[in-house]
């Protein structure tokens, strides 16, 4: 793997999380709780993963340049609403994530429950839209 291979493979990461999130849910809402947790610990593993590979392409291989975004016009705009929305709500998600796999496993489910219900709609947003700023920056308007 050559280190220009990293965004498709940290799309890939986050794509993935999302899947496993919605898996997850849907075990949840089974009363799947295995399954439920081995979805969420998962998730909650890639997206480790996935912040890993994240800091080392952007700080490691790029020396902390931000990649150009080359789209022009409405997209803009749109783009950058898209990616501040992303990096804020996936500055909060992380210890949000783990605070809340931290009450399911010490059996605080009150808690647990009442604090997914916000972790598991940000965590989806911010693992899509991961993907969709990808998508834009690599394969909608890639820098010529």
């Amino acid at each position: 793997m050559n280190p220009e291979d990293l965004p498709a493979l940290n799309a890939a990461l986050n794509a993935t999380s999302a899947i496993l999130l919605a898996l997850g849910y849907s075990a949840i809402r089974r009363h799947a709780i295995v399954f439920h947790k081995t979805c969420m610990l998962s998730a909650l593993a890639v997206s480790a993963v996935f912040l890993a590979s994240y800091l080392y392409y952007h700080f490691v291989v790029k020396n902390g340049q931000p990649t150009p975004f080359s789209g022009e016009g409405w997209v803009r705009p749109v783009y950058f609403t898209l990616l501040w929305s992303h990096m804020l709500l996936a500055t909060a998600m992380a210890p949000l994530a783990l605070y809340t796999a931290y009450l399911g496993l010490c059996g605080r489910l009150k808690r647990h429950v009442r604090i997914a219900r916000w972790t598991l709609p940000i965590w989806l947003y911010v693992s899509v839209t991961g993907v969709v700023v990808y998508m834009m920056l690599y394969h909608l308007y890639p820098v010529s």
